[in-house]
């Protein structure tokens, strides 16, 4: 027998004892782990998902929107913060319509592509997708109906400025509920002589129009599909007098939470809020934040009270290069620009409900909808 010092034998002993207790533990955590993830899936999976995407919002927007709204915004009540990587498929900068696409359809394609990929082929969009899981599901914007984003949930065609062609596409998913602008692109076609409004009334929808007002004489017929046109083409800003957006967010809570047992999806974007980055106009982008800010807090109000609603805050993109110079003070904020155009800047994510802390970290924009599919469970 050797004669080892019963140091090194006690010392070697003791290496052994730690290395077998880590290997323990990390199997125990492994199965702890599984366990966890799976109990919190089948515990925390929502029933409705609201996503809310405010065009060219990025950190700065929201910042300009804080400061000048008394410090405070209802982007505070969330529990969850990631980021993503907004660049398309083609180039790093993207616009509207292919980053609205990435988190409609969970795949990266080419500048003005409207549900297609880069060759041009129909990608199933979420809300398509969900409405064939038997979900309600609604689409509201400030910018008109066909414009990039809204579209991008709801039509598949190669270029965003196809209007006509989009409008079209409302007769192929039966969308529960829509309210927006561009009513002129249904009824007065120059493409052809269809009256997309007509026909939509005759399968089963109730079309309203009451431009620019802020939605208080419409009553929603609940036995039909709803849509509902606020302006002929562009909406108003809000400084000019556009005041819609909140009691639409209210409505289309109230009618999809109503319409069936299996839930909803809605889109709720606050389109103009880009439109004041490409103007280069501070004033612009905080009015429309603070607007797109206080539909937040009606949706996250109507979460808190269902525990059922998984609520998602984001951007497509930033929009202007857009910074808060030295001068500015809490109530008189200051901008200054870079461009009149979109930036490649990382975007924020929000999340609150069941399913939000899927939503914390870095991520391509394309997770978005891959993230909310797994939080529904679906394959």
């Amino acid at each position: 027998m050797l004669n080892v010092p019963s140091r090194l034998i006690r010392t070697f002993l003791l290496i052994v004892f730690i290395i077998n207790a880590a290997a323990c533990q990390t199997v125990n955590q492994e199965k702890i782990g599984k366990t966890t993830n799976s109990n919190q899936l089948n515990q925390y999976k929502p029933l409705n998902i609201i996503l809310m995407i405010g065009d060219g919002m990025g950190i700065t927007q929201i910042t300009a929107g804080l400061y000048a709204n008394a410090n405070k915004l209802n982007l505070e009540r969330f529990p969850v913060v990631g980021l993503h990587k907004p660049y398309a498929g083609n180039k790093l900068i993207t616009d509207s319509a292919a980053g609205a696409t990435a988190i409609a359809c969970g795949q990266k394609t080419y500048n003005g592509a409207i549900g297609v990929d880069m060759n041009e082929q129909p990608i199933p969009t979420i809300l398509e997708q969900l409405e064939l899981e038997g979900k309600a599901t609604g689409l509201v914007a400030t910018s008109t109906i066909v414009h990039a984003t809204p579209a991008s949930f709801i039509a598949h065609q190669p270029q965003r400025k196809m209007y006509e062609e989009i409008a079209a596409d409302f007769l192929n998913t039966e969308v529960d509920i829509f309210i927006g602008g561009g009513k002129k692109y249904f009824d007065r076609r120059e493409s052809d002589d269809r009256n997309l409004i007509e026909e939509l009334t005759k399968s089963g929808y109730q079309i309203s129009s009451y431009f620019d007002n802020d939605l208080a004489d419409f009553v929603p017929d609940n036995t039909k599909n709803i849509g509902f046109f606020t302006s002929d083409g562009d909406p108003l800003p809000v400084a000019s007098g556009r005041d819609y957006l909140v009691p639409a967010t209210n409505i289309s809570l109230n009618f999809l939470h109503n319409r069936t047992p299996n839930g909803f999806f809605l889109m709720i974007e606050g389109s103009q809020i880009d439109w004041g980055g490409h103007a280069n106009n501070t004033n612009y982008i905080i009015t429309e934040m603070i607007d797109f800010d206080n539909a937040i807090g009606k949706v996250l109000d109507f979460a808190e009270k269902d525990g059922n609603t998984l609520v998602i805050v984001t951007a497509d993109h930033e929009t202007g290069g857009f910074a808060i110079d030295q001068t500015s003070k809490m109530d008189s904020i200051v901008g200054k620009f870079t461009s009149d155009y979109h930036t490649g800047d990382l975007i924020p994510v929000f999340a609150y409900g069941p399913g939000s802390s899927l939503f914390s970290g870095i991520f391509e924009n394309t997770a978005i909808f891959h993230k909310i599919r797994e939080a529904l469970q679906l394959k």
